[in-house]
């Protein structure tokens, strides 16, 4: 990679300052800064230029690319073109920049948007960059319906942003001295996913249809020996991640570090921080990126939350901090923050967010695929807490308490063969969901799947509300003085109060489980339940108050969520259903055939068919009568009837796989997924 390539392919700042008159950069530089709609001389200059570079680079198409409540990415093409007087024309103006209209009915919108009701609008998110891929200009916009409700998830993501500026700029303006003009979420996205070969990805159903395996066993040997984790690149993998860095680097997309995960066959790539915004598109401009350029290695990229089971599963870890438009990050640990007010107040803000809305937290990090993930072992619990390290969270008990707190001293490491090293402020916790790492808070439990603009706006409304309600306290205090006291007496009741959610501990402990139900902390145990929370009293009015999302808007992603969650859960019996009777029960059959009857297989194997075929037969039937234009009901149904049998299903064939001769195994094993990218 050459630096001199750096972006070539985003319409990024420095490239807009090259390509556009300076008066129409500085208009574009004021909507910006200003929140203002373009006007239509600005942008049809800015759409002559894009078109212009585009088409230097060998675009025919633009497209924009917004990002429905499915939580993938949407895209519609169209070539730059137009007719006059029955002669072809090339063009591109300030109209089809701003706006386009893709067809509304077609995408999920929980009944914002009826069957006959199509019209949707996307409109150009100038604050994210458009960008060059498969020659096509792509250009990022928000999603809403005809009467104006976002039917996306990059528009609540824009209101929060909004939300939690103001909120935390006014908060900062009443404390300091020093004033500024905004606060932007800025997110880093670590990025976990699996690598497996192509030809033996197309020879597993369940794979092909749910991305994930709906049965195998683990061999003798996967990540026991933990030689996989930072291990040697394999030569073939190292390939493909080379390629990827040159095209996140062409599209403007920091790639910061990339390793072997804790899994066999499974990876990390990890970004460098910027806003939230940004940070979210970049994020599923990776995940295209991962899965296009695999296929190309003859690969594929799974981003489902647990491919395999009984192995480590793939999460997205989500770091968050808060950036003064001067630069200063809000989260970064003082040296002195015993005595910096400002830093104790957000931590607190932050803390009591968490702790009454930790249901959003849990759901904003819940999908199908990681209900196999969260709570094992591997991941974070389900149930919210937040480590602060030792000493930070010492000084804040002390503080309630009165008690005079010791000085942290940030010791050194001798060495007698190297320069001393200092030790970091604190350790860190694997086993919390919500972590403050020294400058950020890292919040664990997202899977690898989702998109993370609704997690974003989920943390960005509960810290607004929490700043809000924190500034209003205080407001009556004039005088620095005055208010410098009633900032330490709101601290020190902010955290008597909400101290419950703090944990050092071990996460993976089973006693944790019965100390958080002490504490009264949540326990939601999957995505369903936790989905019944987005519309609770106290989520729907912070919601509403921040201008985040309407009732309305609520009430239709509950839906929303609730129809993508039955979905995706029949897909999986479904599929259960058809490896079953097309690859297991004749290759178990042959078997049996083809063995003596006095091997002890012989009679396990026929037992085994006969178990498969009376479960199979219990599911079909609770399937036949699963037709519900309730949501909720045919939810529950799905949990507790049809859930347990699946179940039964996978261990039924599971523990006999390993029995199965090579010639009849019904689909490659978990063996050759995990080793098959070393050769």
């Amino acid at each position: 990679m050459r630096f001199e390539t750096f972006g070539i392919n985003s319409f990024n700042e420095e490239m807009m300052q090259k390509r556009l008159p300076h008066p129409i950069y500085v208009k574009w530089q004021e909507t910006i800064r200003k929140k203002d709609a373009l006007d239509q001389n600005t942008a049809d200059a800015i759409a002559h230029a894009m078109k212009e570079w585009a088409i230097e680079k060998g675009c025919t198409h633009y497209s924009h690319w917004f990002q429905p409540l499915n939580g993938l990415t949407a895209e519609k093409h169209e070539a730059f073109i137009d007719c006059k007087e029955g002669k072809p024309l090339i063009c591109f103006s300030g109209k089809e920049l701003i706006k386009g209209e893709p067809d509304a009915s077609s995408f999920p919108s929980g009944g914002l948007r009826a069957t006959f009701e199509a019209r949707g609008y996307t409109y150009w998110d100038c604050s994210s960059y458009a960008f060059i891929r498969d020659k096509t200009l792509f250009i990022p916009t928000i999603f809403l319906s005809f009467n104006g409700e976002s039917l996306d998830l990059k528009t609540p993501l824009l209101r929060s942003v909004a939300a939690i500026s103001k909120e935390a700029t006014a908060l900062y303006n009443l404390l300091c001295e020093e004033k500024i003009e905004e606060v932007i979420p800025h997110v880093g996205l670590e990025q976990e996913y699996f690598l497996v070969d192509r030809d033996l990805f197309l020879k597993r159903r369940d794979l092909v249809l749910t991305g994930h395996t709906l049965f195998g066993s683990l061999p003798p040997k996967a990540q026991e020996l933990e030689s996989h984790y930072f291990g040697s690149i394999p030569q073939r993998v190292q390939s493909f991640m080379e390629e990827v860095d040159e095209e996140l680097w062409k599209l403007g997309i920091y790639a910061k570090s990339e390793h072997n995960e804790v899994a066999p066959a499974q990876f990390e790539i990890a970004p460098i921080f910027c806003n939230v915004n940004v940070a979210v598109d970049q994020n599923q401009i990776i995940m295209e990126v991962l899965q296009k350029i695999a296929l190309k290695h003859n690969l594929v990229c799974l981003l489902h939350e647990k491919p395999f089971k009984n192995i480590n599963g793939s999460g997205k870890h989500n770091n968050w901090s808060l950036i003064t438009d001067r630069g200063k990050n809000l989260l970064e640990l003082p040296e002195n923050f015993k005595e910096d007010q400002t830093f104790i107040v957000f931590l607190a803000a932050i803390i009591k967010a968490i702790d009454e809305h930790a249901e959003l937290i849990r759901l904003g990090s819940s999908n199908v695929g990681n209900d196999y993930r969260l709570g094992g072992s591997e991941a974070p619990p389900s149930i919210v807490s937040m480590f602060l390290g030792k000493p930070l969270e010492d000084y804040l008990l002390d503080l309630v308490s009165g008690n005079k707190t010791k000085d942290h001293q940030i010791d050194k490491i001798k060495l007698d063969f190297l320069t001393e090293v200092p030790f970091d402020f604190a350790d860190r916790n694997r086993t919390s969901p919500v972590a403050f790492t020294g400058n950020k808070i890292e919040f664990r439990m997202l899977g690898s799947s989702m998109n993370a603009a609704t997690f974003n706006t989920y943390i960005n409304t509960i810290v607004a509300h929490s700043l809000k309600e924190i500034r209003n306290e205080l407001a009556p205090f004039k005088d620095r003085v005055s208010l410098k006291n009633a900032t330490l007496d709101l601290c020190k009741t902010i955290i008597k109060k909400h101290q419950k959610v703090l944990f050092n501990g071990d996460g993976y402990s089973s006693k944790w489980i019965e100390e958080a139900k002490k504490r009264k902390l949540p326990n939601i145990k999957n995505f369903f339940e936790a989905i019944n929370y987005l519309t609770l009293d106290k989520n729907e009015k912070i919601f509403i108050e921040q201008k985040v999302f309407s009732k309305a808007e609520l009430s239709a992603r509950k839906e929303v969520l609730l129809e993508n969650h039955n979905k995706l859960q029949l897909i999986d019996i479904k599929t259960v259903l058809l490896c079953l009777y097309r690859d297991i029960l004749p290759k178990l059959n042959r078997e049996i055939k083809e063995i003596p009857d006095y091997d002890f297989r012989h009679e396990m194997f026929q037992e085994t068919v006969k178990q498969l075929l009376e479960k199979a037969q219990q599911l079909e039937k609770l399937l036949e009568n699963s037709d519900s234009d309730n949501q909720q009901e045919l939810g529950n149904k799905i949990i507790i009837e049809l859930l347990p049998l699946k179940e039964d299903i996978r261990k039924l064939y599971d523990k006999v796989e390993d029995k199965i001769s090579d010639e009849n195994l019904p689909f490659p094993t978990y063996m050759d997924y995990f080793f098959g990218l070393d050769s």
